[in-house]
């Protein structure tokens, strides 16, 4: 019998991870008012009925940290302009049209880790600009996930592309050498 609700997949969870360590509470704890406080009483001490024993959840151990990675920067002016101009090469292409947000993700990471892997130094990640002069998610959450852990490890920076490898609906990602 299913209980309506689905399982979170490996890279939803890492995600979530991610997400749930860069917060912090707004204050350090608001007092309770009289009936409230009451309330989280008699709550904690209601009775509690028997059920079914609760579903234990297999969760990959914590990834080990990552060493702080300098700040995401920008193509320089002069490999934009080689780049424009059809002089500096690309490396490789990903089309994320079509796609998902989770499979997005997924396969922006793996991507790039397979582009760190080759040693490509510049790759163009396309994204879509969006419909009805609106940015499309995509669009809005790619920048976003180039400046997480996961990726920081594998991005030097990005910016928009030229107008000529899709403009604001692509980016141009360099690439972190692999060491060693």
């Amino acid at each position: 019998m299913s209980s309506g609700k689905r399982r979170l997949s490996y890279e939803e969870r890492v995600l979530w991870a991610t997400v749930t360590k860069a917060i912090e509470p707004l204050c350090e704890s608001a007092p309770l008012s009289q009936n409230a406080a009451d309330e989280a009483v008699a709550e904690a001490t209601k009775p509690v009925r028997a059920s079914r024993p609760a579903k234990t959840i297999a969760i990959a151990p914590p990834a080990p940290p990552m060493p702080a990675a300098a700040p995401l920067t920008p193509l320089s002016r002069r490999m934009r302009r080689s780049v424009a101009r059809g002089k500096e090469q690309i490396d490789a292409r990903l089309d994320l049209h079509g796609l998902t947000q989770s499979e997005a993700h997924a396969a922006l990471l793996r991507f790039l880790r397979n582009a760190h892997g080759r040693d490509a130094r510049l790759v163009l990640v396309i994204t879509g600009k969006g419909r009805g002069g609106e940015p499309g998610v995509l669009r809005r959450q790619v920048p976003q996930w180039l400046g997480l852990p996961e990726f920081r490890s594998l991005v030097i920076g990005f910016e928009d592309a030229h107008v000529a490898h899709g403009g604001e609906g692509a980016l141009y990602v360099r690439v972190r050498r692999a060491r060693g």
